[in-house]
């Protein structure tokens, strides 16, 4: 299934998408009704897990898109895309 909307986004923190940003993402993504995708040079983790994010090993500067299977959740994409834009708070 396509996703219905999408983003794409750099992570501009110093330390990446480290262990407690992924947290951070996945606690988000836990509030969607359908799935959440993150995706790296073709390779995509499950959104709503903190350690399949990990696995795409994204330091600063990476490019990332983040899905949704769901219109229903543009609102938990819209967060997301707020975190990952903040820098996740760091």
């Amino acid at each position: 299934m396509e996703p219905v909307y999408s983003v794409t986004l750099q992570i501009v923190n110093d330390l990446g998408l480290h262990a407690r940003a992924a947290a951070k993402l996945a606690k988000l993504a836990a509030k969607a009704n359908s799935g959440v995708w993150v995706m790296k040079n073709g390779n995509t983790a499950d959104a709503k897990s903190m350690l399949d994010i990990l696995t795409l090993v994204c330091p600063k500067g990476t490019e990332i898109t983040v899905c949704v299977d769901d219109t229903s959740d543009l609102n938990t994409l819209e967060r997301i895309e707020a975190l990952v834009r903040s820098g996740f708070g760091e």
